[in-house]
């Protein structure tokens, strides 16, 4: 959700090899190491809230990005002809794609923290395949029938009651919060991400591409993190920004990644996809428990109406879930 995340916990296109479902593990391991990939990915949200004051947004996702990067790069060695062999061929490819989805979606996500509440994040990004699907439907013409479309605009509904905090005089009189807009444009970010990552129909595995476009996405990042620099940004990096930056670019990056790439191979695409939405009750929950912060009754509103498009469109789906051909990265 990809992220995200971020997750936004960070998800990829799959590219038909997510449904191989291995036999050395059963149904129930995959399920448990999707909803531990997906704990991760959510507490990432949480260490940048706590963080981002003290370390420029755009900077913090170059770092988590890059150190993941090198984190896993030892599990794709083996790849490194094919790597260099992509990277000769399409690298422009690369720099949109991993700079639009690994690290602007990240950066414009960890922004928007810095104005709103980790629980109306957390509520925005649980959208991200869902716009995913829109844009698809949109840019590459995947089918979306009505009940689809019926589900999306009662989750985008949903959206809205959070973004204006249920309340209408904010919505009539165009009054938003400016963090939970930056967090909204990072999620159709990342929709737009796994789109042109659809249509660029790399056919490298997941994990070795993974790590290219993570590569790409900090190279992209290197002149945001300067113009913050320039501009005179706080950035205090002690030992709580070291830790945080830690988790986010270990725990919540590189070990995150292995754990979703793992649960693909169990389950497949579509039912590790699924799990993205366990967010919707990791997000609030250690938002709570660690941050103090406070669930409202326009959380409860719109969060519902997220959930009850989204069942609307798993359910009604004619073949397979929004997820089907989602991976994740990425996200968050």
């Amino acid at each position: 959700m990809k992220g995200m995340g971020m997750a936004f916990h960070l998800l990829a296109a799959d590219q038909g090899r997510g449904a191989a479902k291995s036999g050395a593990a059963s149904p129930a391991t995959g399920y448990l190491v999707g909803a531990l990939c997906w704990l991760l990915s959510a507490n990432v949200y949480i260490a940048v809230k706590w963080v981002v004051a003290d370390l420029p947004p755009f900077t913090l996702a170059l770092c988590r990005a890059f150190l993941a990067a090198l984190v896993l790069l030892p599990f794709v060695y083996s790849y490194r002809a094919q790597m260099a062999q992509l990277l000769k061929e399409r690298w422009i490819e690369l720099l949109v794609i991993g700079g639009s989805g690994l690290f602007l979606t990240q950066g414009l996500i960890f922004l928007g923290l810095l104005y709103t509440d980790v629980i109306n994040c957390g509520l925005i990004i649980s959208l991200m395949p869902i716009i995913t699907m829109v844009l698809a439907f949109f840019v590459l013409g995947e089918p979306m029938g009505a009940w689809q479309a019926v589900g999306a605009a009662v989750s985008f509904a949903g959206m809205i009651v959070i973004i204006v905090h249920g309340q209408l005089a904010q919505l009539l009189g165009l009054n938003f919060n400016i963090g939970e807009l930056w967090v909204l444009l990072g999620a159709f970010g990342f929709g737009l991400y796994t789109v042109l990552l659809r249509r660029a129909k790399f056919t490298m595995d997941r994990l070795p591409l993974l790590v290219m476009l993570l590569l790409a996405g900090s190279a992209v990042g290197v002149p945001f993190a300067g113009v913050e620099i320039l501009m005179g940004d706080k950035f205090t990096m002690d030992m709580r920004g070291a830790l945080a930056l830690g988790y986010c670019a270990i725990f919540g990056g590189a070990i995150m990644y292995l754990l979703f790439n793992w649960s693909i191979e169990i389950l497949g695409a579509a039912k590790a996809g699924l799990l993205m939405y366990l967010q919707m009750l990791f997000v609030p929950l250690f938002a709570y428990l660690l941050l103090g912060e406070k669930l409202q009754p326009y959380h409860f509103v719109g969060g519902a109406l997220i959930l009850f498009g989204i069942v609307v469109i798993v359910l009604k789906s004619p073949s397979q879930s929004p997820h089907a051909n989602v991976t994740t990265e990425t996200r968050s």
